[in-house]
């Protein structure tokens, strides 16, 4: 006899809910288990009848790398780091001015360069507008990488949100329990189960970092260097050891198992046995126990779909800018392309106490502006001398015997893109404090020199 008569038992509804068992919120079910490992502790808080288990299972299934499990699990074989999303994403490039170095950066140089869009202060500079441009700077201090377990704990509220959907899954358990419903109360609890013992294994990976090069040979000059995009552009300022982990490092998971990944197999093989069961024998179970297993999928959906809001890429930006030391930033505007690239000139010069062979201006505007006719050759040569020249005030007038033999047209663009260059040097002129400001390097650990600048500060 049950525990209680329920009423709706006795019509003859069958609400047919089989094709929410393994297919409904997969894609946030997907985001919520991605955020696992980027909050300690939350691998607990998995206990709940998780909506999508056949899409969850397919998609972490193809950790699992055997022939065994390649066959169940078809797909391509990543590294656990890629498919959760802590990696995968291709960063700008980078070009290092000292040492040469030209390369595609990779998944942290994306995070870097996410982190630069949220700056809401930015310091617009004057000059002839055409297409506003960016440029951040970045100045990266000594940075020591700390291999352990980098996520940050998971907060109060979060966990007491999480208390939610399990204790209603719970409940509908006791519930189908009571109106001895027990094909539905079997198949919430397995659920239950499944959900809570996946999220669990996969969770107890440890998110720590792949800093590159661990340690650059003796002598290596500064790191210095930009992180180009299609319009903006990021400037890094270190040594080499201190700029490696944004430019050659990555996120990693540290997983036992490796590198079959059984127990990943396992729980993406039990999530399918839920898929299968629920599928077949939910539609057997009362009009009750249906309403119970919607009402435990509907809970676990609502907090999949809270889990997937929080953004894990600035979960990962912000793990990221703590293990870098909290660098500050500084982000100008510039009226257009040509300010930029010289812009950029000044503040890579920026503490050169000698002349290095290695810097060279020209280089840093052809990478910029690689237009290849007379106008702008004559434009980089003329400008490319004036920022290495350190006596005195620079000039970026021409003589009327530098335009000769250039028509009407060729000289106004000419004058237009000097007037630019000049226009960016007076404003980082405005603003060389708080470039100065803005870097906290010591001197003795990253030599550097310094142009000659007469700052009206």
């Amino acid at each position: 006899m049950p525990a209680f008569i329920v009423p709706i038992n006795q019509s003859n509804i069958n609400l047919d809910t089989s094709g929410v068992a393994g297919f409904f919120g997969g894609d946030e079910a997907i985001s919520a288990m991605a955020t696992v490992h980027l909050y300690r502790g939350r691998r607990w808080l998995g206990w709940y009848n998780s909506p999508g288990s056949y899409i969850v299972a397919k998609k972490f299934g193809q950790l699992a790398n055997s022939r065994f499990w390649d066959g169940l699990f078809p797909g391509p074989n990543l590294t656990p780091a890629e498919v959760f999303g802590l990696d995968g994403k291709p960063g700008p490039r980078y070009w290092g001015v000292f040492s040469g170095t030209d390369m595609h950066a990779g998944h942290l140089a994306y995070l870097v360069v996410q982190k630069t869009k949220e700056i809401e202060e930015v310091i617009v500079l004057g000059g002839r507008e055409t297409i506003p441009v960016t440029a951040t700077i970045i100045d990266v201090g000594d940075v020591i990488l700390k291999h352990s377990d980098q996520a940050p704990v998971m907060s109060i509220h979060h966990a007491l949100l999480a208390a939610i959907p399990i204790t209603i899954n719970l409940a509908t358990c006791v519930l189908c329990a009571a109106s001895e419903d027990w094909l539905a109360f079997a198949l919430i609890l397995l659920g239950i189960i499944s959900g809570g013992t996946s999220c669990f294994v996969i969770g107890s990976a440890q998110l720590d970092f792949l800093a590159g090069v661990k340690e650059p040979s003796p002598g290596t000059p500064p790191a210095d260097g930009i992180l180009l995009m299609r319009n903006d552009v990021v400037i890094v300022r270190g040594a080499e050891k201190d700029i490696n982990p944004i430019t050659k490092g990555s996120f990693i998971l540290r997983m036992d198992g490796g590198p079959e990944y059984r127990r990943i197999g396992l729980c993406s093989l039990l999530l399918v046995a839920q898929f299968l069961l629920q599928l077949l024998f939910i539609p057997q179970a009362t009009t009750f126990g249906q309403i119970m297993f919607i009402s435990s999928v509907a809970a676990s959906w609502a907090y999949n779909s809270f889990l997937s809001s929080l953004e894990p890429e600035k979960i990962q930006t912000d793990i990221l800018w703590k293990a870098l030391g909290n660098p500050r930033l500084l982000k100008f505007e510039l009226k257009n392309r040509a300010a930029q690239a010289v812009f950029v000139c000044l503040v890579l010069g920026h503490g050169i106490r000698e002349p290095s062979v290695d810097f060279k201006p020209k280089k840093v505007l052809q990478r910029f502006l690689s237009n290849d006719t007379r106008v702008w050759n004559v434009w980089r040569d003329k400008v490319a001398e004036q920022l290495e020249n350190n006596e005195g005030k620079k000039s970026f007038d021409l003589s009327s015997r530098d335009l000769q033999g250039f028509g009407d047209h060729e000289r106004i663009l000419l004058k237009s893109l000097l007037r630019d260059a000049h226009d960016a040097y007076r404003s980082y002129q405005d603003q060389v404090y708080r470039i100065r400001d803005n870097s906290y390097i010591s001197e003795k650990e990253v030599p550097r020199s310094d142009f000659i600048v007469q700052s009206r500060v």
